[in-house]
């Protein structure tokens, strides 16, 4: 190994989703394990090693990967690093492209050759650090993946291509990793996967979610778990159930949609119909009528029409979901939709996803209006500026709603809970003071 820099210093740059952290704290782990100082997404400039954990979802992901790779590219030309590597979902995908476009990196690895990576690098796997992960994220939550893969068939989407089949990990892995992450200060549990309600199917012939959920429940020091991604076709209400029935499950789920509009819909490959939905939306707020529901919708699917986009801006204002988020559709190759024409522009595109989330934002200002008054148990993330910035239980990190407390009049330790009464909203903000 060449040492013109910091001998044994790594810097790993993460792109992309929950997912891809996961797979860098792994890597981190091991690294640290083999005697290697590691940085994670710092703008230091004394390693001589630069791992970049690419994102290969849609084009300004792939973008934002490629135009990282090219500036790691140029730090090599110009001395200042002396290894360059690149690993996950882009590499994974387009590695024999890049590898003729981009051959001032030393190697491409995929999303699942951690071992060949470290191998690279003269450091060892080591298998008894399976369970135990150092963690990128605030000390006080972490999440936790659960399986890998997705066996499902959506016809816009390339993770299959990227991650392959489901692959489920195992309920005695898990608990064993969350009471590691629990002994490390972790409070809040947030589980993920491709598709949570697939989990089991593979390594147990059921859908064992919720043998799992009842699992990580009893994992001591743990206040908090939440879920990440469920399917909607054939959704199992036990689920629902078992959010209900433990006290430590978030009354939360993230279930992403994409469309509303039969068509469209079906051209998804989506499995479900619009009056579906509705009845599986109905049937979780009966079980469990204090569920924030969080979605998200895919827009400018090829052969989307204005009926189509009317249809779906309908469902968002009667559902009235407590999250939403909107993405344009990204016309990948290898997928089944890259057959269909794209002939939605990308200016209408951006302005149906705009228009929809000025729907959401009318909807989140009166849902927030409505907690005014109400008091709730906070977790508390970072402080920023002027203010402690925190969540309630109907919120996950970075892509939900926040509490903000005047730092001047309320002290909170950050990743400590405190219950706080809301005097003030936004459309995405809640204001509020420290009551206990």
């Amino acid at each position: 190994m060449k040492t013109k820099n910091k001998k044994n210093k790594v810097s790993v740059i993460t792109l992309g989703c929950s997912k891809n952290l996961v797979d860098s704290e792994n890597l981190i782990t091991q690294l640290n394990a083999n005697d290697y100082e590691v940085e994670h997404d710092t703008k230091s400039d004394d390693a001589n090693v630069l791992i970049i954990n690419t994102c290969g979802f849609i084009d300004r992901a792939k973008q934002e990967s490629i135009d990282t790779i090219l500036e790691g590219s140029a730090l090599k030309q110009e001395g200042k690093i002396d290894q360059l590597y690149v690993t996950g979902c882009l590499s994974e995908r387009y590695k024999q492209e890049l590898e003729v476009e981009i051959p001032e990196v030393d190697a491409y690895f995929g999303t699942l050759e951690l071992p060949a990576l470290l191998n690279k690098l003269n450091a060892d796997y080591k298998h008894d650090l399976i369970g135990e992960r150092w963690t990128t994220t605030p000390q006080h939550y972490a999440y936790l993946k659960i399986s890998e893969g997705c066996n499902r068939t959506c016809s816009f989407c390339a993770i299959p291509l990227m991650r392959g089949k489901h692959i489920s990990r195992t309920i005695e892995s898990l608990v064993k990793e969350a009471s590691n992450l629990a002994r490390n200060g972790v409070k809040e549990l947030i589980l993920i996967a491709q598709e949570l309600t697939y989990y089991g199917l593979d390594i147990y012939k059921e859908r064992a979610l919720p043998r799992l959920m009842k699992a990580l429940h009893e994992v001591e020091g743990i206040t908090w778990i939440r879920l990440h991604y469920a399917y909607p076709s054939k959704f199992p209400l036990e689920i629902i159930e078992t959010i209900a029935e433990l006290p430590k499950f978030c009354n939360y789920l993230d279930m992403p949609l994409q469309h509303a509009a039969d068509p469209v819909l079906k051209r998804m490959r989506r499995q479900i119909t619009l009056a579906e939905q509705k009845t599986l939306l109905k049937d979780i707020r009966s079980i469990l009528p204090d569920i924030a529901l969080r979605t998200t919708m895919l827009v400018g699917f090829p052969g989307e029409t204005e009926d189509d986009m009317a249809v779906l801006t309908e469902y968002i204002q009667e559902i009235e979901f407590d999250r939403l988020g909107v993405f344009t559709y990204s016309h990948e190759e290898g997928t089944i939709a890259h057959d269909f024409e794209d002939d939605v522009p990308d200016e209408v595109k951006a302005a149906r996803a705009n228009a929809l989330m000025e729907v959401q934002q009318d909807i989140s200002f009166q849902k927030n209006l409505s907690k005014i008054g109400n008091t709730y148990k906070v977790l508390f993330d970072r402080k920023d500026g002027e203010h402690f910035v925190g969540r309630t239980e109907y919120d996950s990190p970075e892509v939900d709603n926040e509490v903000l407390v005047n730092a001047e009049n309320d002290y909170v330790r950050i990743g400590d809970f405190a219950q706080v009464q809301i005097h003030n909203a936004e459309p995405f903000d809640l204001f509020g003071k420290v009551v206990l």
